[in-house]
């Protein structure tokens, strides 16, 4: 069964970048730009949603990465390799060390470059020119759980019944 393209409805979601670490924060947000949360995905096809992420440079990571991890991308030129750790890419470009672990979640095919990098909206601070995108009183996505405990449901909701898992009752402390 085919989906006809101009039936589906796109949504904006709003993001909080502050204080969540960078790796938890684009598994939530790359499948959105996908459009997996939708009961009409399909792999080919372009159905994802748009995705406001603020305050982008208050992000985390975890361990020694912000003097262990480096960016490194090449000019083009004979020795154009240039290197740069992520805490002065932080400094310099706040939106890029987001960007590149959501982009880096998606497929490298055309969908990524003509339709899903595009929705992507990442600002630096706590404004953006999306207000008028956003519905009223929008609240912004739940922060991934660093734990598989509590009430996050992965976008199920309370479809299903809470297990001992879920809520912290299985531990054996």
């Amino acid at each position: 069964m085919s989906f006809p393209g101009r039936a589906v409805q796109r949504t904006w979601h709003l993001v909080d970048a502050s204080s969540q670490t960078v790796g938890r924060l684009a598994t939530t947000i790359a499948p959105i730009l996908k459009g997996k949360h939708k009961p009409t995905f399909r792999p080919n096809g372009d159905c994802g949603d748009y995705v406001v992420v603020i305050n982008a440079d208050k992000v985390h990571f975890s361990g020694k990465k912000w003097d262990d991890k480096i960016y490194r991308w090449h000019t083009g030129y004979p020795g154009g390799l240039k290197e740069r750790p992520a805490k002065d890419m932080l400094a310099r470009k706040p939106e890029s060390v987001l960007k590149k672990a959501i982009l880096g979640m998606l497929y490298r095919n055309n969908l990524r470059q003509t339709y899903m990098e595009p929705r992507l909206k990442i600002y630096a601070g706590p404004d953006h020119p999306h207000k008028a995108q956003l519905p009223d009183g929008v609240e912004t996505l739940p922060v991934h759980p660093r734990k598989r405990k509590g009430s996050y449901h992965f976008g199920l909701g309370d479809k299903y019944s809470v297990t001992p898992f879920q809520v912290g009752l299985g531990d054996n402390a």
